[in-house]
């Protein structure tokens, strides 16, 4: 693979397996880790799926389409079934826009290039994308009323994506420059990573789940809502708000036991009752993925926004 202009092309590819491991290496509530499987997959499906998705993701100059396809299609060859769909479609474009940032790597300069990138897809990107959601066949998909993945696209692949962003997290991300990763997700990641001194231990797992629950808080999982109801989504989102903040207010040093012992419960729970919250999750891990490539920029200062 050829390098971007702002890194390395090894150390984005190490920095997106180094996020998607986190995510199974972090127990977080009602998705799937090393130490609770769960929905009838292992951890060791999602960490193969990373490897195999990692190439078609970051091919230079490969339409953003094309890389979703590939990436999934790998992935189900690997796995036989869907464990990155979200992430896939959500790191395609900001490995697109990456390749036309300069150094040094900040958050306005990608995020000015991912609305280029998101500007620019066509009806060709959204053929590719929707033959990769046929594939992977996500649990819950139904039918929308507008531009359905069932059928044939007449849009664009971003604007198929506004057509859809009031009701999926991850279509939101097309219509509004992934603005909840570059900002909510940033944030906590930050604010976590300041409770920490460098060298503690734990302290990537501690950012990812507070990603994940300040995802969760703040927005119904697109996930659980297409499986399970808007009602239950939004009781979902409720129990979140009062896990993150027993889990900020948390001395991490000493005295989290009780905190995370909470969050146990509630992972059993909502394994139990097949809830997964897999798209806050899937933001997560693309959160983790751009602050990796970031830090490992060297910049950190640029995390902040401009």
């Amino acid at each position: 693979m050829r390098d971007s202009a702002a890194l390395p092309s090894a150390v984005v590819r190490a920095a997106f397996v180094d996020a998607c491991t986190l995510d199974v290496v972090t127990p977080k509530p009602g998705n799937v880790s090393m130490q609770s499987p769960g929905h009838g997959m292992r951890a060791e499906q999602f960490l193969a799926s990373a490897e195999a998705s990692a190439d078609a993701l970051f091919v230079p100059g490969a339409p953003v389409g094309q890389r979703i396809l590939d990436a999934v299609s790998r992935t189900r060859d690997t796995v036989g079934c869907n464990t990155n769909l979200g992430i896939v479609l959500l790191v395609a474009p900001l490995a697109a826009a990456l390749e036309h940032c300069v150094a040094p790597l900040s958050v306005p300069t990608w995020r000015a290039s991912a609305e280029h990138v998101l500007a620019a897809l066509d009806l060709d990107d959204a053929r590719l994308a929707y033959r990769a959601i046929a594939l992977a066949n996500p649990g819950g998909l139904g039918d929308a009323p507008e531009q359905p993945v069932q059928a044939a696209p007449s849009v664009g692949l971003r604007d198929a994506m506004r057509l859809a962003s009031e009701r999926d997290s991850i279509a939101r991300q097309y219509a509004n420059g992934f603005a909840d990763i570059f900002e909510t997700g940033l944030t906590a990641y930050l604010t976590e990573r300041a409770r920490h001194e460098p060298d503690v231990r734990h302290a990537a797992e501690a950012a990812m789940l507070s990603v994940f629950l300040a995802v969760l808080a703040r927005w119904p999982d697109s996930h659980i809502v297409r499986k399970h109801g808007e009602a239950l989504a939004q009781s979902v989102t409720l129990a979140a708000r009062e896990h993150e903040a027993r889990w900020r207010d948390a001395p991490h040093r000493a005295g989290s036991a009780l905190a995370t012992a909470q969050l146990d419960a509630w992972d059993a729970d909502l394994k139990r009752r097949a809830i997964n919250p897999g798209t806050s999750a899937d933001l997560a891990v693309a959160t983790l993925f751009v602050a990796g490539c970031i830090e490992r920029a060297g910049n950190d200062e640029s995390h902040r926004r401009a």
